[in-house]
């Protein structure tokens, strides 16, 4: 009866369940889009804010990754491999500096709408984005990505390749930040 329940509240409200066996825990209004079963019957869940992936093997236990931090997604095989940034400097102009972590695959033994509601929320997430070549001896280069943040607006990251010098990826990407804020001044 308490299935029954569930999907005449989320029907009238306009929100899904959280389902059985969820091991995270979600911000007041948060709300579940889609949801899949990962290994061991996890529940990984998409909601408005973010990706909820299941505990992993390292005994970390779940946790949301807020969508402008996951950098690529695919659904293949069976699974999702998630690649997530972590944001580790706030440079002058704005700018927010990432760093990859390793990518994370979740087998998916019920996918249901998981894989192409993330694929959409990553996608949505990114206004522009755009590889600068560095040059230099090492060669190498930056992605700069301007994500839509909810409750923040526009924020812009800069992702540099491996192997790139640090020190020239900061000093583009505070030029770059400034020149986006003084455009954004001028309108």
């Amino acid at each position: 009866m308490s299935g029954v329940v569930d999907r005449l509240r989320a029907l009238l409200t306009g929100r899904e369940p959280v389902p059985e066996g969820f091991a995270g825990t979600l911000d007041d209004g948060e709300r579940v889009i889609a949801d899949g079963r990962g290994p061991r019957g996890s529940v990984v869940l998409a909601t408005d804010l973010g990706l909820w992936l299941p505990p992993a093997a390292s005994g970390e236990g779940a946790r949301r990754v807020a969508w402008h931090l996951v950098t690529k997604a695919t659904w293949a095989g069976g699974a999702l491999e998630v690649a997530e940034a972590d944001e580790v400097d706030e440079l002058a102009g704005g700018v927010d500096l990432l760093a990859d972590r390793a990518p994370r695959r979740v087998p998916l033994s019920e996918p249901g709408r998981l894989p192409e509601t993330v694929h959409r929320r990553v996608t949505a997430a990114v206004k522009d984005s755009q590889h600068h070549d560095l040059g230099g001896e090492d060669g190498g280069g930056a992605w700069f990505v301007q994500r839509r943040v909810p409750g923040v607006g526009v924020v812009l990251h800069v992702r540099p390749d491996p192997g790139t010098d640090p020190e020239a990826v900061r000093t583009v990407a505070i030029g770059v930040g400034e020149k986006l804020r003084d455009a954004g001044r001028a309108r």
